[in-house]
């Protein structure tokens, strides 16, 4: 494999965009086409070493100089033999920051980190869970959330609603009849939101969850 190649082949293993590497890299996009169609063939440093690093390897694997130790995947056989045994694939995940699990809290839109997770969850984002209020729904403090983006959900489902400036988690329960709209914790000692008429203009839902991994062993 040449350079170009690699690079391409590592950006596409993390579920990241031409912009998105751009991005990290300060570069336009057109460059990351350059590097990745070999038009620029010797890399310097300054550019070698921050690409390695946002791809996660070393300038070394870029170059070719290193040797892949699992060119070959052991489980193979297992997953071949076992059809509920399945590799597990990653990708990045956007984190926007905390969300409420109890009061609102201000809605921290922290573009710039992400988490790797499962590339299978059908999820655009994801929050940090903070409070207890979603506890009877197994969903705690430190809890990542993954979120599905969508303008309204099912009622009776999970999801991260914007209140003003305010994030929360909870169950959603819209009454179109009366222009009702119901957010209600799972635990009995928040009672639930509610919001009509022109209150509703103050509400913004940013989609169902849809996952999460657990902070508590």
């Amino acid at each position: 494999m040449t350079i170009g190649e690699r690079i391409k082949q590592r950006r596409k293993e993390l579920g990241l965009s031409v912009d998105e590497l751009a991005e990290m890299l300060h570069k336009n996009r057109a460059t990351i086409y350059r590097y990745e169609s070999n038009e620029i063939e010797k890399l310097p440093t300054t550019v070698l070493e921050p690409l390695a690093k946002a791809l996660g390897v070393t300038p070394a694997y870029l170059m070719g100089w290193e040797i892949e130790l699992r060119a070959v995947d052991p489980f193979d056989e297992l997953y071949a033999k076992y059809d509920n045994i399945k590799p597990i694939k990653m990708k990045r995940f956007p984190m926007l920051g905390e969300i409420a699990c109890g009061e609102p809290v201000f809605a921290d839109e922290d573009k710039e980190h992400y988490i790797m997770a499962d590339m299978d969850i059908n999820a655009d984002f994801c929050l940090t869970a903070k409070g207890d209020s979603m506890i009877n729904a197994r969903i705690y403090e430190g809890d990542i959330v993954f979120i599905k983006e969508m303008p309204m959900v099912e009622n009776g489902e999970i999801a991260a609603v914007i209140i003003e400036d305010e994030a929360t988690l909870k169950r959603v329960y819209y009454y179109k009849e009366d222009n009702l709209l119901q957010l209600v914790a799972e635990n009995p000692k928040y009672k639930p939101l509610v919001y009509q008429n022109e209150d509703l203009d103050r509400i913004r839902i940013l989609g169902k969850a849809v996952y999460f991994m657990s902070a508590v062993e």
